[in-house]
């Protein structure tokens, strides 16, 4: 069964039921029908991602998330935590409040920093520890170019490998940018050298990122997701399915 049924999603968020009813089609053709998992959504605050605020990019990305979200896990909220140089915000994006609500905390946020991944991680990982939740975590990870500082960022995905989170990397921008050879490599850092299992997924949405179907982006941000869960629990990481 689905975490939140179509009827709540219909009284308490319409706007959503399209990107719902296409997030349960991707879930159901990657097998992940009744799974549960806590979802999170890291946005890019640097200085370069000002147009992708601007024209509802994120606005767009973070109602798709809430989207699948409520198929995966049923508080109907998801946590938000907007990075650049440091973390500028962490914040919820619910069913109830989603319209126009990544503009709304982006007004309320200061100078857009430089890039470092390792300190939007470092909060997901405590966050995600400190519910105490049993269930996996999808991060869905957005950036518009490498991190400043490249050794931390591999360090903090190699060592959260032994927890129970999926870090599903989004960007956006020019797909040809040398900006992302460094997502492409950590996308591909060797099992079991460096990381006990394959925890994270790349891919590029482009220069204008709303143009991306609905169910090319589910299924592009569930397409991995699967292959880790199966080598999570064979490594322990996740209890066996039931």
């Amino acid at each position: 069964m689905v975490a939140i049924s179509l009827q709540k999603v219909e009284e308490t968020a319409p706007a959503l039921v399209g990107l719902y009813k296409s997030a349960g089609v991707s879930l159901a053709k990657h097998g992940l029908d009744g799974q549960r998992a806590a979802v999170y959504l890291v946005v890019d605050y640097s200085g370069s991602m000002a147009p992708y605020f601007k024209d509802g990019s994120v606005q767009a990305l973070a109602d798709r998330v809430l989207g699948l979200s409520a198929h995966l896990d049923d508080d109907g909220v998801v946590p938000v935590v907007f990075f650049s140089t440091d973390v500028d915000a962490v914040a919820d994006i619910g069913l109830r409040d989603h319209s126009g609500r990544i503009e709304r905390l982006a007004a309320e946020l200061g100078h857009m920093g430089r890039t470092n991944y390792h300190v939007a991680m470092d909060v997901v990982i405590d966050h995600y520890l400190d519910t105490g939740c049993e269930e996996p975590a999808l991060v869905v990870f957005q950036t518009d170019g490498g991190p400043t500082s490249r050794a931390a960022a591999e360090k903090y995905l190699c060592k959260a490998a032994r927890l129970p989170l999926f870090w599903q990397f989004i960007g956006f921008g020019d797909p040809d940018s040398r900006q992302f050879d460094f997502l492409r490599r950590l996308d591909e850092l060797p099992v079991p050298h460096k990381r006990v299992v394959d925890n994270a997924g790349f891919f590029h949405a482009g220069t204008d990122p709303r143009r991306v179907s609905d169910a090319e982006l589910y299924d592009r941000l569930l397409g991995e997701f699967p292959q880790w869960l199966a080598a999570a629990r064979a490594r322990g990481i996740l209890p066996p399915a039931s």
